[in-house]
């Protein structure tokens, strides 16, 4: 079976080539630094030819900065033309539990949207959300640095360790296209502000942190439970604590 993983270079892209080739999957890794460009369409062609699936993980930006919705339907357009050139029997997309709630900010919108451009195509597909990973955490808590004091949401999420969760996007992609969404999530719903108290304290970070309704994830108000998947399809057994143990102590 060839899988072709679209963005293979990134965080998330790298893990999940690791989990295919274990499970003796034919590898194709799709980036810029093997001249395959998603936002120029170079080498997509000779990418996705006799693919069977392909994992896109691609990533624009970060949250809520620059023309990120543009280049999301720029590279999305592209990608798809060319898996519809190539009769991909499965695109596996992957996006944000949670992600209509967010719209007020440009990059989940651009995730909104990148998920309709799959629908619309009419490739066999599936859309795979997942919660926040433990890898992103700490860029929660520093981008809510205000006033020399962390400022979080009272919020609650269900956060997943990367590597869990490539582990299920590269199964999933063996498996038959869902033509809809699946969520994958961690173990346990927890406060955000919980969370984040852990990390500073087990990295000994003695910036203060307060939590309240007036505060804001990612410049927007989000409902408490706004980020929690409804019915996850696959829910990831490593808790945060253990993975900050393992990460800091490896």
């Amino acid at each position: 079976m060839k899988v072709v993983v679209v963005g293979a270079s990134g965080t998330m892209g790298s893990k999940a080539v690791k989990y295919l080739e274990r499970d003796g999957r034919d590898v194709v890794e799709a980036s810029k630094k093997v001249g395959v460009n998603a936002l120029t369409g170079q080498g997509l062609d000779e990418a996705f030819d006799g693919a069977d699936a392909i994992i896109d993980v691609t990533n624009f930006g970060s949250f809520g900065s620059g023309d990120v919705l543009g280049l999301f339907k720029q590279a999305g357009t592209n990608l798809l033309t060319s898996a519809k050139k190539h009769n991909v029997g499965h695109y596996l997309v992957l996006s944000v539990v949670g992600a209509e709630s967010l719209v007020e900010n440009d990059y989940f919108r651009a995730k909104l949207v990148q998920e309709n451009l799959v629908r619309a195509s009419g490739l066999p597909h599936t859309i795979v959300r997942s919660t926040q990973f433990f890898e992103s955490l700490s860029d929660i808590v520093n981008t809510s640095m205000e006033a020399g004091v962390i400022q979080l949401p009272t919020l609650r999420l269900q956060p997943v360790a990367g590597d869990e969760a490539a582990a299920w996007i590269a199964k999933l992609s063996a498996e038959e296209p869902k033509n809809s969404i699946v969520e994958i999530g961690g173990p346990e719903p927890t406060n955000l502000v919980d969370l984040a108290n852990e990390l500073m304290t087990i990295t000994e970070d003695a910036r203060p942190i307060t939590s309240g309704p007036e505060a804001r994830y990612f410049g927007i108000s989000v409902r408490a439970e706004g980020l929690i998947p409804a019915m996850p399809t696959a829910v990831g057994k490593l808790t945060y604590h253990d993975w900050l143990s393992r990460t800091l102590y490896a």
